[in-house]
C-alpha cells in the first residue's frame, strides 16, 4: 500500500511510536518559526534549558503581531528577541518586514520539512508543501532544543477537488466552504491533505490561504501537494534550488475522503461569532456594513491586493462613503510589487487606508470597528471581542467579496457587480530584498541579551501533590477559544512577557473578577479549577491560556473535551487536563464548588480515572486524562520545564 503526502513526511521524520492514528509519536523538527506575541516566552524557556544554539535546521523569529508600541513593552521585547535570536542561531526578521506566515511561504518554507511553530496558523506553509504544525511556545523552545515534537498520529483526510473556480470565486470560499461542512470541530485529530484535479489550478498563494484557515478547522494541519505551481512560485522567490516535488502514492489510502466541485462553489461568508457560521453571500447580501479590512495572513499576498486593486480600477468605484476601509499588505516584497504594478495607488485613490505590513486588526490591533457596527474582513477569525469592539459583527469572506461590499456599502455578491472576470498572473520574479531579516551572530559569544524590566519570565509551577484542593472558579460551555482565556488587542498583547501583570485579565471578557477570585483561592484554598464543555481551548496557540492560569493557581480543568493545543500547553505548564467520564456529570459541578482529587493513583493510560469529590454535597465524579507516561512524569514535575531540566541533568551526570 503506498503512502500519501503527510505518512511520507512524518515516517521521514519518525523518532517515537508507530504511525497508528490515535497513537502518541515524536517527531523530528526541521524549521521553527515563532511571532514576537508569543516568541518572547519560548526563547526565555529556550534560555531556561540552558543549551548554547537552537539544534534545528532553521528557526527564524518575526516581529509582527505587538508592533503597535504606545509604551516600552513591546520595543523592550523586541530588542530582547533580536539580541536573543543573533546569540542562539536565530534568524530575526524586523518589524515592518510582515507577517510571519506570508514571510515563512515567501522566503523559507520548503516542500517535505516539518515546522513547528508558536502561531496556531503555522499551517500556512502546507501551502508550500510543508508539514507545518502550530504549538505552543514552550514546545517550539524544545524542539529548538532538538527534542522531538510529541502528537498523536492524526488521521489523514483527502480533500479531493474537482473542477474549477468560476470568476469572483476563490480560495477563501473553498476553506469557507469546508468549514460551513465540518465545524470548528471537524478537523480535530485529522491533517486534511488536498488532491484532486482541481489543486493544478489553485497557485501557492491561493493554497495558503486554505491551510492558514484550516486551523479553523480544529485541524493538526493542512498541506498541498508539491508540483509545478510550487516549484514556479519558489523560482519566482530565487528558492527553486529548494524545491523538491513530493505527491501522494496512486495507490495511497486516506481515513476519510471529502470532496468539493469547485464549478458548484459560490462566495461564501462567516457570519459573528464563529469561523464555521457560514453562509452563501447572496444569503444575506444587502446586510449594511460599516467597515470593510483586507490582509491578515489568510489573505495579504500580491494576489489578493491586484485582485482587489483590478476590482475597483475596472469597475471605477470608490470606497463608498458610509464605509471605513483599509489594507494591510501581507509583507514589505507584498508592497514593493503592488507599488510597482500600480496597484497602490490605485487603491489610495480608491479610498483604502493603508495599514503596517502586519497582523493589526487581525488581533484586535487597531482599525476596531464602531460600537455594534459590522465590519467584512477577509481574516481567519471573528471570535467575540477578538476585534476590540465587543458588540461589533464580523463577517470572514474573501478579498472579492471584500471589495464588493466597501464598493456598495452592503455585503454584496462580487458576482452582482457586472464585472469582467479578473485574471492574476503571479511574477515570473518578484522583488527580492531581505534587508530586514538579520542572521545569527558570527560570533555568539560577543552579543549580550538584552532583558529590559518589563521582561517577568515565570516557566513552572510547583510538582503535583498527592491529593488536589481547590475551588470551582468558572464553569464555562462549548467551544470556548483562547481569547476568552487570554484575549488579546491592543491593551493585553503588549504584557506577553510580564506573567504576573497579563494573568490579571485571564477570563476578562468572561469574568472581570476571575484574576482576582483565583489569587485569593490560591491563597486559601490551595487554587481552583475551571469547568467547560465541549472543544474547550479552540483558537490560537497562545500558550499565555495556560501560563497565565497556572501563575493564578489554576490546578485543573475539567471539560467534555479540549482542542488540540490547548491541551498540550496545560500539559506543559503542569495542569491536570481532565475529562468527564459521564459528560452529563458536567450538570453536577457549579462556580463556588469547593473540591477534593486523589491524584495519589495517577498514572498513564486510558483507563486511569480519577475521583473527584464535591465536599459538602457527597457528590463524587469520575474523570479521566489518557495521557501517556511522557505527560504523566510531565505533570508530576509541575511543567514540561522541570521534566526536560531534570531529563538533561541526568544524562549529563
Amino acid at each position: 500500500m503506498g503512502l500519501n503526502i503527510v505518512q511520507k513526511i512524518i515516517k521521514s521524520h519518525l523518532l517515537e511510536g508507530e504511525m497508528v492514528p490515535g497513537k502518541p509519536i515524536g517527531i523530528r523538527i526541521d524549521h521553527t518559526l515563532t511571532q514576537d506575541a508569543t516568541g518572547t516566552m519560548a526563547y526565555l524557556h529556550f534560555e531556561a534549558i540552558g543549551l548554547p544554539k537552537v539544534q534545528t535546521e532553521l528557526s527564524v523569529s518575526y516581529v509582527d503581531h505587538n508592533i503597535l508600541q504606545t509604551g516600552p513593552e513591546n520595543a523592550n521585547d523586541h530588542l530582547f528577541l533580536e539580541t536573543v535570536a543573533a546569540k542562539y542561531g536565530v534568524y530575526f526578521s524586523k518589524a515592518g518586514n510582515g507577517i510571519c506566515h506570508q514571510l515563512n511561504v515567501e522566503r523559507f518554507a520548503i516542500p517535505g520539512k516539518t515546522l513547528l511553530g508558536s502561531d496556531s496558523h503555522t499551517p500556512t506553509s502546507g501551502g508550500i508543501g510543508a508539514l507545518a504544525i502550530g504549538a505552543g511556545g514552550m514546545d517550539v523552545a524544545l524542539a529548538m532544543a532538538g527534542e522531538p515534537f510529541y502528537l498523536n498520529m492524526p488521521k489523514v483526510v483527502l480533500v479531493k477537488l474537482m473542477g474549477k473556480l468560476r470568476p469572483f470565486v476563490s480560495a477563501k470560499d473553498i476553506i469557507l466552504e469546508l468549514l460551513r461542512r465540518l465545524s470548528v470541530k471537524g478537523g480535530v485529530g485529522k491533517v486534511f491533505e488536498y488532491g484532486g484535479p482541481g489543486v493544478k489550478e489553485l497557485t501557492v498563494p491561493e493554497r495558503a490561504t486554505i491551510t492558514n484557515m484550516g486551523a479553523e478547522l480544529g485541524a493538526t494541519t493542512s498541506i498541498f501537494p508539491s508540483d509545478e505551481q510550487t516549484y514556479l512560485f519558489m523560482k519566482s522567490q530565487t528558492r527553486e534550488s529548494q524545491w523538491r516535488p513530493l505527491q501522494a502514492d496512486p495507490d495511497a489510502s486516506y481515513d476519510e475522503v471529502v470532496e468539493i466541485n469547485l464549478d458548484d462553489l459560490e462566495p461564501m461568508i462567516a457570519m459573528p461569532h464563529s469561523p464555521d457560521n457560514v453562509k452563501k453571500v447572496s444569503e444575506i447580501a444587502g446586510t449594511p456594513v460599516n467597515q470593510v479590512a483586507i490582509g491578515s495572513c489568510t489573505n495579504s499576498s500580491y494576489r489578493d491586493l491586484m485582485t482587489v486593486a483590478k476590482m475597483f480600477e475596472y469597475s471605477g468605484h470608490k470606497v463608498h462613503p458610509l464605509i471605513e476601509a483599509a489594507i494591510s499588505p501581507g509583507s514589505k516584497q507584498v508592497l514593493h510589487m503592488i507599488t510597482r504594478e500600480g496597484a497602490y495607488n490605485t487603491l489610495l485613490e480608491a479610498g483604502f487606508r493603508f495599514l503596517e505590513n502586519a497582523c493589526g486588526p487581525c488581533i484586535g490591533m487597531g482599525f476596531a470597528p464602531p460600537s455594534a457596527g459590522v465590519s467584512v474582513r477577509t481574516f481567519n477569525r471573528n471570535f467575540y471581542g477578538r476585534s476590540g469592539t465587543k458588540d461589533a459583527g464580523v463577517y470572514l469572506a474573501s478579498p472579492e467579496t471584500a471589495a464588493a461590499s466597501a464598493m456598495a456599502g452592503v455585503i454584496t455578491d462580487p458576482r452582482d457587480l457586472g464585472l469582467e472576470p479578473i485574471r492574476i498572473v503571479l511574477p515570473e520574479h518578484f522583488v527580492i530584498d531581505d534587508s530586514m531579516i538579520y542572521a545569527p551572530a558570527a560570533v555568539p559569544e560577543e552579543v549580550d541579551v538584552i532583558k529590559p524590566p518589563t521582561i517577568n519570565y515565570v516557566g513552572y509551577k510547583e510538582p503535583l501533590t498527592e491529593k488536589v484542593q481547590a475551588e470551582v472558579l468558572l464553569k464555562v460551555g462549548d467551544n470556548i477559544t483562547t481569547d476568552h482565556i487570554m484575549p488579546a488587542g491592543a491593551k493585553i498583547l503588549p504584557l506577553r512577557s510580564n506573567i504576573p501583570e497579563i494573568s490579571k485579565y485571564v477570563y476578562y471578557v468572561v469574568d472581570e473578577t476571575f484574576a482576582e477570585r483565583a489569587l485569593k483561592a490560591k491563597e486559601t484554598k490551595g487554587g481552583g479549577i475551571i469547568v467547560g464543555g465541549e472543544n474547550y481551548g479552540q483558537g490560537s496557540s497562545r500558550e499565555h491560556a495556560a501560563l497565565a492560569p497556572m501563575y493564578l493557581g489554576i490546578k485543573a480543568v475539567v471539560v467534555k473535551s479540549f482542542s488540540r493545543i490547548h491541551h498540550a500547553n496545560l500539559v506543559n505548564f503542569g495542569i491536570l487536563p481532565l475529562l468527564f467520564v459521564n459528560p452529563e456529570d458536567y450538570e453536577k459541578i457549579e462556580q463556588g464548588d469547593d473540591i477534593e482529587l486523589d491524584t495519589s493513583n495517577f498514572a498513564a493510560g486510558d483507563d486511569n480515572v480519577l475521583m473527584l469529590r464535591v465536599k459538602g454535597k457527597d457528590i463524587e465524579i469520575p474523570v479521566k486524562h489518557g495521557l501517556d507516561e511522557r505527560q504523566v512524569e510531565i505533570i508530576k514535575a509541575g511543567g514540561i520545564l522541570r521534566y526536560v531540566k531534570q531529563k538533561f541533568e541526568a544524562q549529563n551526570k
